[in-house]
């Protein structure tokens, strides 16, 4: 199975980088599966139905999410429908929408970090317990974990090697180059990036950015504009075993018309 996991999508940018790209990708790669991270896609703060709708028209499959979910209020009325979009799996009890879902062979999960993020249940354990709830497992499984600290993300993978298919991480909006296999083949990487403007503040225009540090008065941030950096990374996997045989990095920039 060849899945595709797309970095955080910023804005209308971000859309239009996955409508340029997604369809050449999924045929020239032989994509089985996309999952990509839309919690920034509508505006640059949250989802609505139509921006995800945009995305599933694009050819993503299923869209996790992270702190910025309940960002965009139209969201939250679909989030306990049968639409693929996912909240993060350790929020308390209670709260709307699930945190993963079965997706064909494979089995998409959404997780948050705690560290400078949050008061959240804890990822680690709520993986402990999803995987000894869902019996039999499917044999691929993909985990988003949208964190902001490298050592929680990285404890993850480690905690997960040899448990699920694929750790990949989201959140800094900025990719890193650590994609590797770790030791009982598990897929890793710390960060899968974005698809937004390459010419800014981790997707935010440059000058909204600058003002607000340099004045620390808080000023709108806007979605930048120009060409557009997508970020993703590609996971080959063993449908028997459920590990991983190879993760690689595809990342291209888009032109502004697409």
């Amino acid at each position: 199975m060849r899945i595709l996991m797309i970095g955080d999508i910023i804005g209308k940018p971000g859309r239009k980088g996955v409508q340029a790209l997604l369809p050449f990708l999924r045929q020239e790669h032989e994509v089985d599966l996309v999952v990509a991270n839309g919690e920034n896609a509508a505006g640059g703060l949250g989802l609505t139905l139509a921006t995800a709708e945009e995305l599933f028209q694009a050819g993503v499959d299923v869209i996790t999410s992270g702190n910025h979910i309940w960002d965009q209020k139209d969201i939250i009325l679909h989030l306990d429908s049968e639409i693929p979009v996912l909240r993060p799996l350790n929020y308390p009890p209670g709260v709307p929408g699930r945190g993963y879902l079965r997706y064909g062979k494979a089995l998409v999960v959404s997780l948050l970090g705690r560290t400078f993020m949050g008061n959240f249940d804890c990822p680690f354990r709520a993986m402990d317990s999803l995987l000894a709830q869902l019996a039999p497992l499917p044999p691929v499984i993909i985990v988003d974990i949208h964190a902001e600290a490298t050592s929680e993300k990285m404890a993850l993978g480690w905690y997960l090697d040899g448990r699920v298919s694929a750790v990949l991480g989201t959140h800094t909006h900025v990719a890193t180059a650590d994609a590797r296999l770790l030791a009982r083949g598990t897929a890793y990487v710390t960060d899968v990036g974005m698809v937004g403007p390459y010419n800014s503040v981790i997707g935010d225009d440059m000058e909204t950015v600058l003002r607000r540090f340099l004045t620390q008065m808080p000023y709108r941030i806007t979605v930048g504009r120009g060409s557009i950096l997508f970020n993703s990374v590609l996971i080959n996997i063993d449908e028997t075993t459920g590990h991983a045989r190879d993760i690689t990095r595809l990342d291209q920039k888009v032109a502004p018309n697409g």
